[in-house]
C-alpha cells in the first residue's frame, strides 16, 4: 500500500509497524461498542488533562478503512463518523487490552490526543 511506505518515511519504523499491526486486525472489534475520548492540548511533555479540552463519542464500530486521499484512519458507526490523520500522528501506543492511544501534532504547540475503548467480550 502507498500509505505504509508514506507512513515508513515520516515515522519510525517501529511506529509504523504498531500501526499496521493494529489496522490489521481491527476487524475483530466490527460490533463492538467503542469509546472514542478526543483530547486537544499545547504542551507534549505534560500532558495536563485540566488544561486539555475533551470529547467523548460512543458508538458501535460499523467498519474502519484508510483514506489515501487526505491521508486519513477512519472509524465508523451509525451517524458517527471519526478521522485520525495518518501523517500527523507521531505517537501510538496500546496502554490495557483494548485501549489505543495516539497522538497526532497539527503545529509547534498543538497535539490531539485520541483514546479507543473497545468493549469486548474475549
Amino acid at each position: 500500500m502507498e500509505f505504509f511506505i508514506y507512513f515508513y518515511q515520516m515515522n519510525s519504523e517501529q511506529l509504523n509497524s504498531n500501526l499496521v499491526a493494529f489496522f490489521e486486525t481491527i476487524q475483530k472489534y466490527y460490533g463492538c461498542k467503542t469509546e472514542i475520548t478526543e483530547g486537544l492540548f499545547s504542551d507534549y511533555d505534560d500532558l495536563d488533562a485540566n488544561l486539555t479540552t475533551w470529547n467523548l463519542s460512543e458508538f458501535d464500530l460499523i467498519r474502519s478503512a484508510y483514506r489515501n486521499n487526505g491521508n486519513r484512519f477512519m472509524f465508523e458507526g451509525s451517524k458517527m463518523y471519526y478521522e485520525i490523520s495518518g501523517e500527523r500522528i507521531i505517537d501510538f501506543k496500546q496502554p490495557g487490552r483494548h485501549k489505543y492511544e495516539f497522538v497526532e501534532q497539527y503545529g509547534e504547540s498543538v497535539f490531539r490526543i485520541t483514546r479507543i475503548r473497545f468493549d469486548n467480550k474475549y
